[in-house]
């Protein structure tokens, strides 16, 4: 792997750390209230997740397919901030800016890895709520638990085999400075673009990667929920129509959230005229908002994780009624 450059007088220069700088020196002043923000999102990211990851265990009535593929977003959503916020925090506190070659290639990968497994992860969860309403009488038979194994380790292995061809090529590249990565982490394209060598193929083989991770999940998840709504309408009463639309509205809000948050920032990159102080500070609360949205969504949208946070976090006795799910 070649990472040098020899000046004029034969003096070799290597990369061997990336200078994290945010948002240069205008935010500096700062650095006092964004740690504080930090920490608390940290904070209500691992204890909401955690909290959903430890309902769903100890709470039989969620031993379900539906839930056990919600475990596992939680635990991504835990993922993605455990990859950003230590290191953000390292540079608002400490003022530890520096990253080591590996680590930041390390962090990027986890990143993108988690970023992919999302968007292939809410696409098993809007097949799972096809079938529940869709097929309703075969669902039992189809949404097996091997098939659920099958389907999470797909999901898994699609999303963190999607970033390597272009985070392998990357890491190959010559790096010989400068080394100031313009951003709060190790983002691809911010790192690629300090390479002194030519990046378009790399760039190119990244930007196609991610419109087929992007697009194929997003595809497949719409033409779900317009077969999911048409059965809906298909119903009779209109209390059958309202229970099926309670049983995905959860999942609906998380898609939402989860596709507008990441068009935002698409079209934010493709205006001019926004300063890139507040285009690298509107991309990184995108990276929490999810993770962050998540369990407050299905916290106030869905009945039987409501009914468990009162059982087993308040101490309430619970009325028995009907499943949404």
């Amino acid at each position: 792997m070649n990472q040098s450059k020899q000046n004029s007088n034969g003096t070799v220069f290597t990369v061997t750390q990336f200078k994290i700088n945010g948002a240069e020196s205008s935010l500096e002043q700062f650095y006092t209230e964004l740690s504080v923000s930090l920490v608390i999102v940290y904070l209500l990211v691992i204890t909401g997740n955690l909290m959903i990851i430890l309902l769903v265990a100890v709470d039989r009535r969620l031993h379900t397919p539906m839930y056990f593929f919600l475990c596992h977003l939680s635990f991504l959503d835990i993922v993605v901030v455990t990859a950003i916020i230590p290191k953000m925090l390292a540079i608002t506190v400490m003022k530890d800016d520096m990253i080591s070659f590996s680590g930041c290639f390390l962090q990027m990968y986890f990143f993108l890895g988690s970023q992919c497994t999302e968007s292939f992860l809410l696409t098993t969860m809007a097949y799972d709520r096809y079938v529940a309403i869709c097929k309703p009488l075969h669902y039992n038979t189809i949404i097996t638990n091997r098939m659920c194994a099958a389907l999470i380790s797909i999901t898994w292995f699609l999303g963190f085999f999607g970033p390597v061809p272009a985070v392998t090529y990357a890491v190959q590249l010559p790096y010989c400075g400068p080394n100031k990565v313009i951003y709060w982490f190790c983002d691809f394209p911010n790192v690629v673009h300090l390479a002194c060598s030519d990046t378009s193929f790399v760039i190119n083989l990244a930007f196609a990667s991610a419109m087929a991770i992007i697009y194929i999940p997003f595809f497949m998840i719409l033409c779900s929920y317009i077969k999911i709504i048409r059965s809906v309408f298909r119903i009779a009463t209109a209390d059958g129509r309202r229970k099926a639309f309670l049983t995905c509205s959860a999942h609906m809000l998380v898609v939402l959230t989860y596709f507008f948050s990441n068009a935002v920032v698409y079209l934010l990159e493709m205006v001019g005229n926004v300063s890139s102080d507040t285009r690298v500070l509107i991309a990184v609360f995108n990276c929490f908002l999810t993770p962050l949205a998540n369990p407050i969504i299905y916290c106030l949208r869905n009945k039987e994780i409501k009914d468990a946070i009162r059982k087993y976090i308040l101490l309430k006795k619970i009325v028995p009624s009907d499943s949404n799910t």
